[in-house]
């Protein structure tokens, strides 16, 4: 190598060398060495192991059997003689029903869930799904014992179960205690420990995914999701937080293949807490009640009333000599807080009600006619018992009717209540309102459902007898720069609800 090339290479490893630091002063600078910011954040928990021993041992197997009657036996069918495959068909039959009187007699069949023990006395706590129809209940702790369970309770809304079990002499249980669900945060850390495929004492870690989820299981569904693993068998065992206290009970998880993909869902403790008690005292679920059907405010009708933004639950009827009735609810109202709970959309009150103790009286704020008012009233006991009515369908107009004269308005053809279109329609005597003729197709009105034989009982909370007074009402509200119309509709039975129209 001559002197030059020397010189040359030298260059080239002092250049390598320089752009080496500079990349390794600007790797530095940028926080590339070490852990970047806000990686302590992003890590898992430290070790759950201390927190899972002080809490393994409340958390029990379920094991429930019950008798199920014997599958119905094929007939034999019948062939034409001398066919080719009597025969065969005649032996295969036979040795089949041999089979199947062998078997005919009644099954035991088991199955397995979770659990969690809760009192010292042996109250355990697990899904009502996990026990239902079993003739037989039993609780499988961590040591090997195993007691059988009594049912105490169960609420199928939420799907919460209350076991009991006598303790063995001189063995006390390992109890734990419930949280406060309510103070969770997305992004919390979360364990849960149960009895997957068989396997007792599996815990997995994982976060808090959502709050609040509506999965469409029930009327209260109010599930907290959760991407620690659960599987078949982790249904009714407790979901921890880092202090060991349960926050919520493991129900469900969307699985498409029948394993976990990382969204479970466990009813909130503060959800559950109320209900358990009542079944540990009545045996039974005992909601608050105040008799209202509720409808969802839309943006139209947040518009149509002023409210600025969709919020609360409208008041679509009030029950007759219910409480909400008593304590001056009103349809048309907007309910905005309930007992100090603000309510934040029409699911959220009868979450609130139902958790609300019957008789108590409480504070609801509404808004009416755009003024804020509070109202106070006593909470009543849901009848689980109670169905509503279902609404019968309008009839048809007869062709040989009188012509009435109509006039159009938000794409549909009013008329002024007669005694002749009362019996047409079948509406019933106390109501009033114009009634609705005809519907124009594929307009807004005929969209939100309205039907010939409804009636307009009023626009924007002012009472409508004709179809001028809806006129004039439409008027004011173009002059007050108003978008939408709200209008509460009755059906001929009295249903009543509210739809918010355009008005132009």
């Amino acid at each position: 190598m001559d002197a030059a090339a020397g010189t040359r290479g030298a260059r080239a490893r002092t250049g390598i060398a320089g752009l080496l630091l500079a990349g390794l002063i600007a790797a530095t600078s940028l926080g590339s060495f070490g852990p970047p910011a806000g990686a302590a954040a992003m890590k898992g928990p430290d070790s759950v192991a201390d927190t899972a021993a002080n809490v393994m041992d409340a958390v029990v197997n379920i094991s429930t059997s019950q008798t199920v009657a014997p599958s119905r036996s094929v007939p034999t069918p019948e062939l034409p003689p001398g066919s080719p495959f009597e025969e065969f068909f005649e032996e295969f039959f036979k040795r089949r029903q041999q089979q199947q009187g062998e078997d005919n007699a009644p099954r035991r069949v088991s199955s397995l869930g979770s659990g969690f023990v809760i009192d010292q006395a042996g109250f355990i706590v697990t899904n009502n799904h996990v026990i239902a129809d079993a003739d037989e209940i039993y609780a499988n702790f961590a040591d090997g014992s195993k007691l059988k369970a009594e049912l105490i309770g169960r609420d199928t809304k939420i799907d919460i179960a209350l076991l009991k079990v006598t303790p063995e002499e001189g063995k006390p249980l390992k109890a734990v205690k419930f949280g406060n669900s309510d103070v969770l945060r997305v992004g919390d850390w979360v364990m849960a420990i149960g009895n997957p495929f068989g396997l007792g004492g599996t815990l997995t870690v994982g976060v808090i995914s959502a709050r609040n989820r509506d999965i469409n299981s029930g009327p209260y569904d109010n599930f907290l999701q959760t991407d620690a693993a659960i599987n078949r068998g982790n249904s009714g065992g407790p979901l921890f937080n880092m202090d060991g206290d349960v926050i919520g009970i493991n129900t469900a998880i969307i699985s498409p293949s029948g394993g976990s993909i990382g969204i479970g869902f466990a009813v909130p403790a503060n959800t559950a807490v109320p209900i358990i008690a009542q079944l540990k005292e009545f045996g039974e679920a005992r909601r608050g009640w105040i008799g209202v059907r509720i409808q969802q405010v839309t943006p139209e009708i947040a518009e149509s009333l002023a409210l600025g933004r969709p919020r609360g639950a409208l008041v679509g009827a009030v029950t007759e000599d219910g409480p909400a009735a008593k304590g001056g609810l009103k349809a048309g109202d907007v309910v905005l807080s309930f007992d100090g709970k603000e309510v934040k959309d029409m699911r959220s009150l009868p979450i609130i009600v139902a958790d609300t103790p019957v008789d108590k009286e409480v504070e609801v704020v509404v808004v009416r006619k755009g003024t804020e008012e509070k109202l106070k009233l006593v909470v009543g006991r849901l009848n689980e018992a109670e169905v509503a009515a279902a609404t019968p369908e309008a009839p048809e107009a007869k062709p040989d009717a009188p012509k009435v004269e109509t006039q159009k308005l938000l794409g549909l053809d009013l008329a002024e209540l007669t005694p002749e279109l009362r019996t047409r329609f079948k509406i019933k005597d106390e109501l009033k309102g114009v009634v609705v003729m005809a519907v124009e197709p594929g307009s807004v009105a005929a969209e939100r459902g309205i039907a010939p034989g409804n009636l307009i009982v009023e626009v924007n909370q002012e009472a409508t007898a004709t179809p001028k007074d809806i006129e004039n009402r439409l008027e004011a509200l173009k002059k007050d720069g108003r978008r939408s119309a709200l209008l509460m509709v009755a059906d001929p039975e009295g249903q009543i609800r509210f739809t918010a129209l355009p008005v132009d």
